[in-house]
C-alpha cells in the first residue's frame, strides 16, 4: 500500500481530537513528516503527546518531502495557507469552511486544475454510513417532496472532548492574532460587502460558516440525489448576539421549503442536530451526535404511512467514524485516482448560499430601518 507524507498545517482542537489520531492510526496511508503551529505550547504538546517533529516557520514545513497537507488552521488563513500548499505541487485535505467568499473558492479551483491536484473540503458528514445510507433510501422524489428540516443546537466543544488531552494555544503573538482577524475581515468583505455590525459578523463566520456549513453541505447533497435544483432564499436572521442563525429557501418552485436553524448554547451540555425530509407519505430522519463523540452512530430512521397504518424503522449501516473515513477518501482520491467526494465546487455552492442568506439578512434589517 502506498503511504502518502502529510504535513499537518494548524494543530487546534479538530487536529489534537481526530486529525493528528485519524492520520496515526491509518500508518498504512499515511506518514506525518510534521505539524505546523504559530503557538509555541502547542507545538510542545503535539511532539510531546504524538512523538511528531513540530515547525514554527509554515515554509520550513512545506519544504519537507511531502506529497499533501491537511490545513486544520483559522478559516481566514484556509485560503493562502493552501495556495501555497497548491503551488508546492502538494495535494490539500481542508476544513471547513474552505473559504468564505466564493471568488476565493475560484482561485483555489484554478490553481487545482492548474496543477493537476488534489483537494477534498473536510466535510466529513458524506462519509457518514447513515447519511450513505439516506442517499440511497430516499423514500419519495421531488415530485413528493414538502419540506426539510435543519435544527441544531450546540454547546461547542467542551463538554465531548474533556476526556481527551488536549492544549490550548492561548500563546500566539498578540501581532499575528490581530492579522489573522484583519484577513478575516477582509474575506469577509468579499463575500458579504458591508457586514459591519459585529453581531452579524459574529453570526456569520460562527453560525453559518462553522456550524450550518456542514448542515448545507449535507443536505445540498441530499437534494442532488433527488434532482433538485437549488433554490430561492425567502428568509434568514443571524439572532441572539450572533450567536444563532437562521434562513429558509424555496425549493421546487414553493412546493417545497428548506428551513434551516442553529443556535450555540454554550451552558448546555447537550448536542442536538437533525436533519429531516418530508414527503407526501413519508418522512427521513438524521439525528447526529457531537461530532468529537467518536463511533456513536448516526440515527437514521424512517416513519412511513400505508392507508391508515403507521411504520417506523431504524436503519444501523454501519459504525465506521467519519473523520477516519474522510482521510481514506482523500488517500484514494490522490492514490487511486477515485472521484473527490468533497470538491471544492461543493463548498463554492454551499458559500453562495450562506452569503447569500447573510445579505438577505442584511437587506431585511434595511428595509425595517434598522441600521446593519
Amino acid at each position: 500500500m502506498q503511504s502518502i507524507k502529510v504535513g499537518v498545517i494548524g494543530a487546534g482542537g479538530v487536529a489534537q481530537v481526530e486529525h493528528i489520531p485519524n492520520l496515526l492510526r491509518l500508518h498504512r496511508q499515511f506518514e506525518i513528516l510534521g505539524v505546523y503551529d504559530p503557538s509555541r505550547k502547542v507545538r510542545d504538546f503535539v511532539g510531546d503527546e504524538f512523538g511528531l517533529e513540530t515547525f514554527a516557520d509554515l515554509d520550513q514545513l512545506l519544504a519537507m518531502p511531502l506529497d499533501a497537507v491537511v490545513i486544520a488552521s483559522p478559516d481566514a488563513l484556509h485560503w493562502e495557507q493552501a495556495l501555497a500548499a497548491l503551488a508546492r505541487g502538494l495535494h490539500v485535505f481542508c476544513e471547513k469552511p474552505l473559504c468564505y467568499s466564493p471568488g476565493d473558492i475560484d482561485d483555489l479551483i484554478s490553481a487545482r486544475d492548474r496543477a493537476g491536484l488534489v483537494l477534498q473540503v473536510g466535510y466529513m458528514k458524506r462519509f457518514d454510513p447513515s447519511y450513505e445510507a439516506a442517499l440511497k433510501m430516499l423514500p419519495g422524489t421531488s415530485q413528493t417532496l414538502r419540506y426539510i428540516s435543519v435544527e441544531v443546537s450546540d454547546p461547542d466543544a467542551w463538554p465531548f472532548v474533556r476526556h481527551h488531552s488536549t492544549c490550548r494555544g492561548d500563546d500566539v503573538a498578540a501581532g499575528l492574532a490581530a492579522l489573522t482577524e484583519a484577513r478575516q475581515r477582509e474575506q469577509v468583505n468579499r463575500a458579504v460587502p458591508g457586514l459591519d455590525d459585529p453581531d452579524a459578523f459574529r453570526g456569520f463566520v460562527g453560525a453559518y460558516c462553522s456550524a450550518l456549513v456542514h448542515d448545507v453541505n449535507a443536505v445540498h447533497g441530499l437534494l442532488d440525489a433527488l434532482g433538485v435544483a437549488d433554490g430561492e432564499i425567502v428568509g434568514a436572521s443571524l439572532f441572539a448576539r450572533g450567536e444563532g442563525g437562521q434562513g429558509a429557501v424555496r425549493l421546487l418552485g414553493g412546493q417545497a421549503l428548506w428551513s434551516m436553524a442553529h443556535l450555540a448554547v454554550p451552558g448546555l451540555a447537550d448536542y442536538r442536530e437533525r436533519i429531516t425530509l418530508y414527503f407526501d407519505d413519508a418522512a427521513l430522519e438524521l439525528d447526529f451526535p457531537s461530532p468529537y463523540l467518536n463511533h456513536q452512530p448516526t440515527r437514521l430512521s424512517l416513519r412511513a404511512s400505508d392507508g391508515h397504518t403507521l411504520s417506523s424503522r431504524e436503519i444501523r449501516s454501519g459504525y465506521e467514524e467519519a473523520f477516519v473515513e474522510e482521510l481514506k477518501g482523500f488517500w484514494s482520491a490522490i492514490v487511486e485516482r477515485t472521484p473527490v467526494r468533497n470538491t471544492a465546487e461543493h463548498a463554492r455552492r454551499d458559500m453562495m448560499l450562506l452569503a447569500g442568506l447573510a445579505r438577505h439578512h442584511l437587506g431585511q434589517l434595511k428595509q425595517s430601518g434598522v441600521r446593519p
